[in-house]
C-alpha cells in the first residue's frame, strides 16, 4: 500500500482549536468481515488489532470524569470485539448515547446471533453504511453479496422498531461517493434513498450521511496508483468553504485507538498523527485533565471535511 502522508503534511489548512468535549470515539479494532475499497482504516477479516479488556475498562471513568455525553463506536466492525456488548449496556446503564457504526452485514455472521435485539434493547443509535441504493454499485465497492445482505439487515433493524416514528431507535446511513468526487447535496440524496429503499424493499430510515472518501490508506493508495491524488487534492481544496470550519467533528470529538492512544479525529489517527503537544496522549490522561482549548492537528486530508457542503462523521454540515 503506497503512503499519502508524506502528500499531506506540508499544508496551508487554517489553524483551528478545541471545544468542550462532547464525544468519545473509540477504535475497537480494525477486524471486519468486509474489506471495502472505500475504507480509510484499511480493514478486513485478517487484521488483528483488537483493544485489550484492561484498555477499555478505562473507557466509562474517562467518560464519567470528563462528562461526555455520546460514546462513538467504530472500528472495523466494532461488534466483532469480545466486550462489545458489556461496553454497550455499561454505558447505557450510566446514561450515555451510544452510536454502533455498523456494516449492516455484520448482523448475520456466526456468533452475532441476537445482535439486532440487543442494540434494540439497549437503544443504540444505529449509523449503517450503504453507499448506494443499487446492488450493482454497492457490491462494486463492499463485494459480491453485500447489498442483499445490507437489505435484509436494515429490513430486520426496521422490523425491531429502528427508523420508524415514535420508538426513539435511530437508524441512519451513510453514503461515501464512487469516485474520487465530492457528494452531491446530502438532502436531495437523502429523499432518493428514502424513495427507492421504501419503494423496492419497504425500508424507513431517519437521516442520510453524505460523506466525502478521504485521500487516506486504502483510498489514499488507489487514488495515487491511479495517478488520481493530486487531481483529488485539488478538488477538495478548489471546493473549500471557510464556514464548514466551525462544524468539523475535531472540534468536540476525540478519537482512541485500539491501544487507547488519542487523536483529533479517526482520520489522523489512521495517519498516525497524535494530538499536538508533542508526546502521545493516552486514555488515561483524560482522566487526569481536559484538553479543550488545545491546537487541532492538521494537514492536508483536512480539506476532505470542509469541501463543498463539508463532510465528517456527522455528514454534510
Amino acid at each position: 500500500m503506497r503512503a499519502t502522508l508524506p502528500l499531506l503534511e506540508i499544508t496551508d489548512f487554517p489553524a483551528i482549536q478545541r471545544k468542550a468535549l462532547e464525544t468519545l470515539q473509540v477504535n475497537l479494532g480494525y477486524k471486519c468481515n468486509q474489506r471495502c475499497l472505500h475504507c480509510h482504516v484499511n480493514a478486513g477479516p485478517n487484521r488483528k488489532e483488537m483493544m485489550t479488556r484492561e484498555t477499555l475498562e478505562l473507557i466509562l471513568p474517562v467518560l464519567k470524569t470528563r462528562q461526555i455525553n455520546t460514546l462513538d463506536l467504530t472500528g472495523g466492525a466494532p461488534e466483532l470485539h469480545e466486550d462489545f456488548r458489556y461496553l454497550v449496556a455499561e454505558a447505557r446503564a450510566a446514561g450515555v448515547h451510544v452510536i454502533d457504526r455498523c456494516n449492516l452485514t455484520i448482523l448475520f455472521e456466526p456468533n452475532q446471533e441476537g445482535l439486532a435485539e440487543f442494540l434494540a434493547e439497549h437503544q443504540v443509535e444505529v449509523v449503517a453504511s450503504l453507499p448506494c441504493y443499487s446492488l450493482e454499485n454497492v457490491d462494486k465497492q463492499r463485494g459480491e453479496g453485500v447489498f442483499d445482505k445490507s437489505i435484509a439487515g436494515l429490513q430486520k433493524l426496521n422490523a425491531l422498531g429502528y427508523g420508524q416514528p415514535g420508538t426513539g431507535l435511530l437508524l441512519n446511513l451513510v453514503y461515501n461517493p464512487q469516485e474520487p468526487s465530492l457528494p452531491p447535496n446530502q438532502q436531495a440524496l437523502e429523499a432518493d434513498y428514502k424513495r427507492e429503499l421504501r419503494e423496492h424493499f419497504g425500508i424507513e430510515f431517519n437521516h442520510l450521511y453524505a460523506l466525502a472518501n478521504m485521500p487516506i490508506k486504502r483510498f489514499g493508495s488507489t487514488l495515487i496508483s491511479k495517478g488520481q491524488f493530486q487531481d483529488y487534492m485539488k478538488l477538495l481544496k478548489d471546493n473549500f468553504h471557510q464556514d464548514n470550519l466551525e462544524q468539523v467533528m475535531c472540534h468536540s470529538l476525540v478519537s482512541v485507538d485500539w491501544q487507547g492512544y488519542l487523536y483529533d479525529c479517526d482520520f489522523n489517527q489512521q495517519l498516525g498523527l497524535p494530538l499536538s503537544g508533542g508526546k502521545r496522549k493516552h486514555l488515561r490522561d483524560l482522566l487526569a485533565g481536559d484538553i479543550s482549548g488545545n491546537p487541532i492537528c492538521v494537514a492536508d486530508h483536512c480539506f476532505g471535511c470542509t469541501a463543498g457542503q463539508g463532510s465528517s462523521c456527522g455528514g454534510a454540515f
